[in-house]
């Protein structure tokens, strides 16, 4: 058995009192205080998240655009310095081997985020497509510290944290899906405007041994603003109302980008990249849609979408009782004749039938 694994801030979530998770291997805070509250809290001021488990490569060379563009589903020798881009690492018959998102920080250089329980099968994939490319590939994720700040007020309060200075991009000016170089009382700092719970936000990457200190001045620089620390399951429910896939629910090595709502984020057009020949899903093959429903029992993941004859058409990948709407959610993989919505659906909740509507996905999307 393999032990577990804890981020450089485990003193700090054991003292504000975090029940923990196993999560990819990790033990993660769950929560501090109530899913509810810290949930709230995002949406309407800030909460502040570790997110340190996940897993970071650096890319670098004179080809490391052309390497990239063959490696994943997009585009990425197009991609701007200072910019961000949501991308797929697929496998040969076009399934998912993991979600990314890659930084470009200089013309020859490049971050990849990756999720933390896929560290291993993303570190094995980059590696060998490397090969024909000269570049180099290093998973640096034991170097680093991930902490995300997410919420209304999220800006207001990274920009006064004690010791952040050298903001390459003035605050009004940093976009989405942008980053700008920043220093922490002297350390390198990544400041990126990306986030999973559907509200504005930066996360921040530090060397490790700056965690404390920065997740120290967080929430000094958050008291006032309504920061709390929040959790996994905080976390869930909050990309969940966004719509937001999370590997191992909505993304699978099985799952194929169409199916899943993500054809957008291959580029077809490209000469050659690992999966493109392969990427068309079946004609029958399930895809991902929304579900609302009434009433506050909410399905799982696992539990069947059944039409009115009780015959199965689905199933749940990620479900709860939405805080903020206050009705229950669900994201699901239904048979593609029943993605339209024409045909009535249910859940099925322990041998009870929940009526159930298509959505079009986010369930939420912030005021601007």
């Amino acid at each position: 058995m393999t032990d577990a694994r804890y981020t450089p801030l485990r003193e700090r979530h054991e003292a504000l009192g975090a029940s923990f998770t196993d999560f990819g291997g990790w033990q993660m805070p769950v929560r501090y205080t109530s899913d509810l509250a810290e949930h709230h809290a995002v949406r309407e001021a800030a909460g502040v998240f570790d997110i340190s488990h996940m897993a970071e490569f650096t890319v670098d060379g004179a080809r490391s655009g052309e390497y990239l563009d063959y490696a994943l589903a997009g585009r990425l020798s197009a991609l701007p310095v200072g910019k961000a881009k949501y991308s797929l690492l697929l496998a040969e018959d076009g399934g998912i081997i993991d979600d990314v998102i890659v930084y470009r920080l200089a013309e020859e250089r490049f971050l990849i985020i990756s999720n933390a329980g896929n560290r291993e099968a993303v570190s094995a994939a980059l590696s060998t497509r490397s090969a024909p490319f000269d570049v180099t590939v290093a998973d640096v994720s034991d170097d680093y510290a991930l902490i995300a700040v997410q919420g209304p007020a999220a800006e207001a309060i990274v920009s006064a944290v004690d010791g952040i200075e050298d903001v390459s991009v003035p605050w009004a000016e940093q976009r989405y899906y942008a980053w700008a170089d920043a220093t922490f009382r002297g350390e390198p700092l990544l400041l990126a405007r990306t986030g999973y719970t559907g509200e504005d936000g930066f996360e921040l990457l530090v060397p490790a041994a700056a965690a404390t200190a920065l997740w120290d001045a967080v929430l000094a620089a958050g008291d006032g603003h309504g920061l709390v620390p929040a959790g996994l399951a905080a976390r869930d429910t909050l990309r969940l109302e966004a719509g937001m896939p999370l590997y191992g629910h909505e993304l699978t090595r099985d799952t194929k980008p169409a199916q899943a709502g993500l054809g957008r984020v291959v580029v077809t057009d490209k000469d050659r990249f690992i999966g493109k020949d392969a990427v068309v899903p079946a004609e029958d093959a399930r895809v991902l849609v929304g579900l609302s429903a009434e009433g506050r029992r909410a399905g799982r993941a696992g539990y069947p979408v059944v039409t009115e004859d009780g015959a199965v058409v689905g199933e749940i990948t990620s479900g709860a009782l939405s805080p903020t709407l206050g009705h229950p959610i669900a994201m699901a993989y239904v048979d593609p004749a029943l993605a339209a919505g024409e045909t009535p659906l249910f859940l099925d909740v322990r041998g009870t039938r929940i009526p159930a509507n298509v959505t079009a996905l986010p369930f939420y999307r912030r005021k601007k």
